[in-house]
């Protein structure tokens, strides 16, 4: 039996799952603490808690919001910033007195869905986040691939591939460069590229909606964000050739945007073919949580 815990900005989930990835305890929740001690004192609480339900103890797997830096051994690049410094897998074993397995959520999303999800039984796996910001993590058969600088699958801090001078240089993105994909692609990055044509600032869901009514800026502004994202797998796909890209995150769940992205991919893969899969998650929000639990295999 393993536990997964996806530690999110806001809010920390735990699932129990048995050697088929049936779940056996159900997903429990908790806001996340604003703090570091506050964090592991929450990650142990939810841990106990399934133990004491299930009278067994678990191996227990965690999704998080970075990654461990190889100079330091320390948590990096979490926008949960309390964690960027830290000594997480240790103190997380030494507080649930265990091994703990620990990789970042988006790698989490892929493993996922390549182990019992949408890309199950695929040897190469990219896991798309589409989100607030946009990640990705690679699963080669059946393991995630964290690389050399533990960043592998970050493509959402490259440029927007074949940008028009409209698209030049793109926004400020976070991470001090402009016009990242993930500045283009994200649910805001969406929102931004809408208001710009001159429309009053609306959310992702009612921009989509006005577009599935033929309202034409909306129109217009999904149409050139399903290229973008065309255009970004492109470049994945050129390097990686993945058998199946799965599309997670918010702005996933686009009706059609799979089945769209890929019509577009044609245009700029380097080949007279593209046989990779795009597809929508299976397990929704519950995959990076899954996931987890997935670092431990069966």
């Amino acid at each position: 039996m393993r536990i997964g815990i996806d530690l999110g900005g806001t809010k920390i989930e735990a699932i129990a799952i048995d050697g088929d990835g049936s779940i056996i305890a159900p997903a429990r929740r908790v806001a996340t603490p604003r703090d570091y001690q506050g964090t592991l004192d929450a990650i142990h609480g939810l841990v106990q808690d399934i133990e004491s339900e299930l009278d067994a103890r678990c191996r227990v797997g965690v999704g998080i919001p970075g990654a461990v830096s190889t100079r330091t051994e320390m948590i990096k690049n979490a926008n949960s910033v309390w964690l960027n410094g830290r000594d997480l897998p240790a103190d997380l074993a030494g507080a649930l007195d265990r091994e703990i397995r620990l990789a970042n959520d988006a790698n989490c999303f892929a493993l996922s869905e390549a182990s019992d999800g949408a890309a199950a039984g695929a040897a190469t796996v990219f896991g798309v986040i589409l989100g607030t910001g946009v990640g990705g993590g690679i699963v080669v058969n059946s393991r995630p691939l964290a690389g050399l600088n533990r960043i592998a699958g970050e493509w959402g801090h490259n440029p927007l591939p074949w940008p028009s001078d409209d698209e030049r240089p793109g926004a400020q993105c976070y991470c001090g460069k402009h016009g990242c994909v993930e500045t283009w692609l994200s649910g805001p990055g969406f929102e931004r590229d809408f208001a710009a044509r001159g429309m009053d600032p609306l959310p992702a869901q009612e921009i989509v909606s006005g577009a599935a009514s033929g309202e034409a800026i909306a129109s217009q502004t999904l149409t050139d964000y399903i290229d973008r994202l065309a255009r970004a797998l492109a470049v994945v796909i050129n390097i990686i050739d993945p058998d199946v890209v799965v599309l997670g995150g918010g702005m996933s769940n686009i009706p059609n945007l799979a089945e769209r992205a890929t019509a577009a991919l044609s245009d700029y893969v380097f080949s007279d073919e593209v046989l990779t899969r795009v597809v929508r998650n299976l397990h929704g929000d519950s995959s990076g949580v899954r996931g987890a639990a997935w670092l431990w295999p069966a």
